[in-house]
């Protein structure tokens, strides 16, 4: 399987050189890319120096426009899947060909690294979000996703012409359980996550809040007006 990385970045000057680099050093058999969502760091010039495969987006386009762009470049170059890895250093390369594998044995249109396949769900403010979007998922498409807001996940290529060509189709839970309204299969397989190392979320109380209620309400009312191809 020929598997692009697809990596978005948005002030990661604190982790991107690091995360690469492993990636370079010890995992080569994966192709990468960067896509810097005009970062106002010094993301791009840290790319620049240190050589890396890097497309740098003029403006900020948040995580939908920077994941698409990706999904764009993997389908121009004839990959057969693209993994969505994120930037800061908690999604750890080593899981990607246990990813690879369960979608080729399984024929998964999407595999996603779940933190509780085998570990349990932590009772804490944290996961109560995760709980709640697992719950809508699983009263929308009757099937369960234990980790619906891991980012680490691997598209086949399938749905890859899907999420390259159409702007609604974002990273993101509601999206998963609108391609599970419509035939697609959600695998999940266990991997472990570390804590982020430099830099902050983009997300910050408030706007976690205004998160939670965008996808509840899309999973729960949008989706059934959104049209596949």
């Amino acid at each position: 399987m020929k598997t692009l990385i697809i990596i978005p970045a948005y002030n990661e000057s604190g982790n991107i050189e690091r995360v690469v680099n492993n990636l370079r050093n010890n995992y080569p058999q994966f192709d990468y890319v960067i896509i810097n969502d005009g970062s106002k760091d010094n993301t791009a010039e840290i790319c620049r120096k240190c050589g890396f495969n890097l497309i740098d987006l003029p403006v900020n386009l948040g995580l939908a426009g920077a994941f698409q762009t990706g999904m764009k470049y993997a389908l121009q170059n004839d990959y057969d899947a693209a993994i969505q890895f994120n930037g800061d250093g908690q999604h750890r390369p080593e899981y990607i060909e246990k990813m690879e594998a369960e979608m080729v044995v399984s024929g998964a249109d999407i595999v996603i690294g779940s933190r509780f396949v085998t570990e349990k769900k932590p009772f804490s403010p944290r996961m109560a979000g995760s709980r709640l979007i697992s719950l809508l998922i699983l009263l929308t498409t009757g099937r369960h996703i234990k980790d619906p807001t891991s980012g680490m996940r691997l598209y086949g290529r399938k749905v890859l012409k899907e999420f390259a060509d159409k702007p609604n189709y974002g990273p993101e839970p509601d999206t998963i359980a609108y391609l599970l309204n419509r035939n697609c299969t959600v695998k999940e397989v266990q991997v472990v996550m570390d804590e982020r190392i430099a830099g902050t979320s983009y997300l910050s109380f408030m706007s976690s809040l205004h998160y939670m209620l965008r996808i509840c309400l899309s999973i729960l009312f949008v989706q059934w007006f959104r049209k596949r191809g």
